[in-house]
């Protein structure tokens, strides 16, 4: 027979109900994904607007302890933001806090007006220096707080402003890409002999997360299509040739992407100029 279970959000959220969920065995419930509007958690009618996403991890009786797992903003939220005749700047960083979650975040930065090429590329170094600093410093409760309540946007708008006036900063999206579940257990667990030990680093080694597993095909795409003159359809003409990473990117020559399908030498040589 099914039972009802609680869903529980973690403890960096008072371990408020997310609501409940249905399942006729514990065990089918971890893993499973819920999302809730951060105004009807907090209360907050000014965060209507963000979806946090929460993933069950563990049963403790009736409770389906949840993580957190990423959030994001409703779509026609974001369009509101980005009307005609302003420059949006987007980012995407990975970033790893002090107890070792690693975190991609998405700043999203509008300009009033149109900028120069070289006024968005030091807008969005800058956003990634702001928020790498802030996450290095904090631990993964206090980073989603700070992120969540606007801290970390505001502290990179004061940073961006030096550059050009920014209308509005926020993070409009994160996502946990790795929980370092296995560096707690090796913390917590005696050494039993060097063999046990080896085998540990090793799968600690293989849950590392590389550079191309952290990048997928749509993060890569959006970041591509945030440089000017790139549309959807050159952005996959680029990922499809070969470059999957805006580093790969960044060591390519003109010539290399003047030969992708649809690039002239002129718009070869503007995209590197934004690099």
């Amino acid at each position: 027979m099914k039972a009802w279970y609680n869903l529980t959000a973690p403890d960096m959220f008072n371990r408020a109900s997310l609501g409940e969920t249905l399942s006729d065995e514990p065990e089918k419930l971890v893993g499973r994904k819920t999302v809730v509007s951060h105004q009807d958690l907090s209360g907050d009618y000014s965060k209507a607007h963000v979806k946090l996403a929460f993933e069950v991890y563990a049963i403790k009786g009736n409770d389906a302890l949840t993580r957190f797992i990423g959030h994001d903003f409703r779509k026609d939220y974001v369009i509101r933001l980005a009307r005609r005749r302003r420059t949006k700047i987007d980012g995407v960083f990975d970033l790893k806090t002090k107890d070792g979650y690693v975190v991609r975040v998405k700043p999203l930065a509008i300009a009033e007006k149109r900028i120069k090429t070289t006024q968005e590329k030091g807008i969005r170094e800058a956003m990634g220096v702001i928020v790498d600093e802030w996450a290095q410093k904090m631990t993964f409760s206090e980073f989603v707080k700070a992120m969540l309540s606007g801290e970390v946007a505001d502290a990179a708008t004061k940073q961006c402003r030096t550059i050009f006036p920014v209308r509005k900063l926020e993070i409009k999206k994160s996502q946990v890409i790795s929980f370092p579940e296995i560096i707690e257990r090796i913390v917590d667990e005696p050494e039993e002999d060097e063999e046990a030990e080896d085998a540990v680093e090793e799968e600690v080694v293989e849950e590392e997360p590389t550079p191309e597993e952290i990048g997928s095909r749509e993060d890569v795409l959006e970041l591509f299509t945030s440089l000017k003159g790139i549309g959807p359809m050159k952005a996959e003409a680029l990922y499809d040739a070969g470059f999957e990473s805006l580093d790969k990117l960044k060591e390519a020559t003109t010539d290399d992407i003047a030969n992708v399908e649809g690039f002239s030498p002129s718009l070869a040589k503007k995209v590197i100029e934004q690099l």
